[in-house]
C-alpha cells in the first residue's frame, strides 16, 4: 500500500491530522479518523464519487512527478501506411506535438528505442506467420496476406522496433530508472494472433512484453489492461490457455473483430484470467468507471500481478472516426489512475502503456496527453 495520504472526509492530512487529534482530544471530542490511503478511497466512494472528485485530485498536485520514460522514434515512420491511411505516421506526430503543447514531453524520460530480436517474436508468434510477414513485406504488398492490415517494404523491420521499443521500456522499468513508461509505436499489435495480423496489426507488442517480462525477467503474473474501443482478440488468443497472463477488455459490442463475449473466460490452465466487459455504443466515462472499479479492481485483488500492461487504444474517445464510445480526456485519467493504484498496490508501481487505436488526431493528441499527465502526476 502507498505511504502517502489524500484528505480523508475530515480533511486530515499527514502531520496535521495527528495536531488536529490531538487538539479535538485536549477539547474533550473524539479524534478524527485516520486518512484514507488513496485507493482505499478510491474504493470507498465508488465509481459515481471517483467522477465528481478527481480534477480536484489533479488540482492539489499530490506527491512529486514521477520518472516516467517515453519511447518513439522517426524509424515508426518507416512503415507507411499511405496520407490517407487511418493508421499512419500523422499519429505519432500528433501525440509528440499533444505532448509538448501540454508541457509533459520535456518531463518525460527518453528511451531510445531498438529491434526486437526474432526469439522474442517468436515466443508468442508462429515461425510460419513471422516468415508470411518478411515475405509479405519484401514483396512489395500494400497489404498483409492474412488481412486488414496495409504494409510497404519496410513494415517487418518496423515491427521488429515497435516491439522492441516495448521491450526496452519494460527493462528500463525493472532496473528503476524510470517508474513506468508509454510506448508511442505503430504498428500497433493487439489484434495480431500467434497466427494472423489484422487490423492494423502486425506483431502483438503487449504479449511480446509480457513473455519477454517472464522469460527475461523471471516475473510469474502479468496483466495486461486493453481499452481501446476494438477487443484484442489477438492478445486474448495467445493466452486464452495461459492463466500466467491474466487479460482484461472494455470494448465496443457488437463492433470488430466480433469477439469479446462476455462469456469468453479463459479455457484450460486460462480457465478465468480473462475478463471481457463488452459495452454498447455511446458508452463512456461513467461505464468504463464501472467496469475498472467493480470487475477489474476485484479480479486483481485475487490475481496480484508482478507487472501491469496496457494496451492504451485511444479510439474509444468521443468524436473517434471507427467507434461510437464517448470516453473523454478526464475519463482516460482516471482509468489510468486505476491501473496505477493496481500496480502499486501489486507490481511494486510497475508498469508500461502500449499505444493501440486512435483515429481522430487531434482527439488522439488530447487523449495520449491525458494518460501520460497522470502518469506523471500519479504518487
Amino acid at each position: 500500500m502507498d505511504s502517502r495520504r489524500i484528505r480523508g472526509p475530515e480533511g486530515a492530512h499527514g502531520n496535521g491530522g495527528a495536531e488536529a487529534g490531538r487538539a479535538a482530544e485536549r477539547r474533550g471530542r473524539p479524534s478524527p479518523p485516520e486518512p484514507w490511503s488513496r485507493r482505499d478511497f478510491l474504493r470507498g466512494i465508488g465509481a459515481a464519487g471517483v467522477l465528481a472528485l478527481r480534477p480536484a485530485w489533479l488540482k492539489a498536485g499530490i506527491g512529486p512527478a514521477a520518472r516516467v520514460g517515453f519511447v518513439s522514434g522517426d524509424v515508426y515512420a518507416r512503415h507507411d501506411t499511405g496520407e490517407f491511411a487511418y493508421e499512419s505516421a500523422k499519429r505519432l506526430e500528433a501525440v509528440r506535438a499533444g505532448l509538448d503543447r501540454d508541457g509533459l514531453l520535456a518531463k518525460l524520460v527518453r528511451i531510445e528505442p531498438r529491434r526486437a530480436g526474432l526469439e522474442w517474436i517468436e515466443a508468442v508468434h508462429e515461425p510460419v506467420y513471422i516468415e508470411t510477414v518478411k515475405k509479405d513485406a519484401a514483396s512489395g504488398a500494400r497489404e498483409l496476406s492474412t488481412g486488414h492490415t496495409l504494409i510497404c517494404r519496410d513494415s517487418f523491420d518496423v515491427a521488429l522496433w515497435a516491439a522492441g521499443g516495448a521491450l526496452a521500456a519494460c527493462d528500463e522499468v525493472m532496473a528503476g530508472t524510470v517508474e513506468r513508461a508509454f510506448c508511442a509505436v505503430r504498428p500497433p499489435g493487439h489484434h495480431a494472433s500467434a497466427r494472423v495480423g489484422m487490423g492494423f496489426c502486425v506483431f502483438n507488442n503487449a504479449a511480446v512484453a509480457a513473455r519477454y517480462l517472464q522469460k527475461k525477467h523471471g516475473l510469474g503474473r502479468i496483466l495486461i489492461v486493453d481499452w481501446d474501443l476494438h477487443h484484442g482478440n489477438g492478445t486474448q488468443d495467445i493466452f486464452y490457455r495461459d492463466g500466467s497472463v491474466f487479460y482484461f477488455s472494455t470494448h465496443q459490442w457488437p463492433w470488430y473483430p466480433w469477439t469479446g463475449a462476455a462469456e469468453e473466460t479463459g479455457a484450460g490452465d486460462g480457465e478465468g484470467a480473462t475478463l471481457n466487459v463488452p459495452l454498447p455504443a455511446g458508452s463512456g466515462d461513467p461505464e468504463f468507471t464501472e467496469a475498472f472499479e467493480r470487475r477489474l479492481l476485484p479480479a486483481m485483488d485475487r490475481f496480484r500481478p508482478d507487472f501491469v500492461l496496457v494496451s492504451a487504444g485511444f479510439d474509444s474517445r468521443t468524436g473517434d472516426p471507427l467507434g461510437r464510445f464517448r470516453v473523454t480526456d478526464d475519463g482516460f485519467g482516471r482509468l489510468t489512475e486505476t491501473v496505477l493504484a493496481i500496480a502499486r498496490d501489486h507490481a511494486s508501481g510497475r508498469l508500461v502503456s502500449l499505444l493501440e487505436g486512435g483515429y481522430s488526431l487531434p482527439g488522439l493528441a488530447s487523449a495520449a496527453s491525458a494518460h501520460v499527465g497522470t502518469l506523471l502526476e500519479g504518487a
